[in-house]
């Protein structure tokens, strides 16, 4: 994250908060980049937590509030968020996150809080198709958050265990009560942790590498959102599609956010 002081209203600071089912995000940007990011859980509040995280972004560079021009909010809890300009989906702003970052990008899979989502980018980084599951937790943070608390393991350890597995069990649940109830009875049974959390992100791949599949696969390809974080999981899409993601250099948790301060920024005037 890139901390500066005396950041001032000539230099055009933008904003975009992303709230999440599971967390909250908020980047600033400027013509030069992005000059602050802060990353909190968003609670039972997504009101609090917009305007929590908003304010730590600004304080890492030292702006107050009526410096930012102009603010869009994005993610499930933006109609919350009564301070914005406006509010954008979350597929539109990634996909304008990604193109920013990643101007070859044509295919972006977005892993969030409580839905799966796979956009298809046309080349000045709008949306032109994309294919979502958000009838079901199965393959979301909530569905891994459910799973390492039945595993006994901290979520953002589930990546590197899979990657010690050198036999996946084999999860016919996808459902997430279904699924914990089964990760349950194969520890019970003497199975090793590494297998059950290997299993678990091969069915998540077949779940959305499916989507991806249904949409038609595009090269070069994203994976974006906070799950994109595990590296196990990455694999397993990897393997699962045959393809190798296109490298991100931000936190791919920010993108969402980073694509709404981008909006702000075009759309102002």
């Amino acid at each position: 994250m890139l901390q500066m002081q005396g950041i001032t209203k000539k230099q055009g600071v933008f904003a975009g908060i992303d709230v999440g089912s599971l967390t909250a995000k908020c980047v600033l940007i400027n013509d030069e980049g992005i000059v602050s990011s802060s990353i909190i859980d968003t609670g039972v509040d997504s009101r609090k937590a917009g305007k929590t995280v908003f304010n730590k972004a600004l304080q890492f560079i030292g702006c107050k509030t009526e410096e930012v021009i102009r603010i869009v909010g994005t993610g499930y809890g933006r109609v919350s968020l009564p301070f914005v300009n406006e509010a954008i989906t979350e597929l539109t702003c990634h996909a304008k996150g990604v193109n920013y970052l990643k101007p070859d990008i044509r295919t972006v899979i977005d892993i969030g809080g409580q839905d799966s989502k796979v956009i298809k980018l046309n080349k000045d980084g709008s949306m032109l198709d994309f294919a979502m599951n958000d009838r079901c937790a199965a393959g979301t943070g909530r569905f891994l958050e459910v799973m390492a608390r039945a595993l006994e393991v901290r979520i953002q350890e589930l990546g590197q265990i899979s990657l010690c597995s050198m036999k996946p069990c084999l999860i016919n649940n996808t459902c997430t009560v279904f699924a914990e109830s089964e990760v349950i009875s194969l520890l019970a049974s003497g199975e090793k942790r590494e297998d059950i959390v290997a299993g678990l992100h091969y069915g998540i791949a077949r779940r959305v590498g499916n989507l991806v599949r249904r949409l038609g696969l595009k090269e070069s390809l994203g994976f974006v959102g906070g799950v994109a974080n595990n590296r196990g999981l990455r694999k397993a899409l990897e393997d699962f599609l045959s393809v190798k993601f296109a490298s991100i250099d931000e936190d791919p948790q920010i993108v969402g956010a980073l694509g709404a301060a981008v909006l702000a920024r075009e759309n102002n005037g």
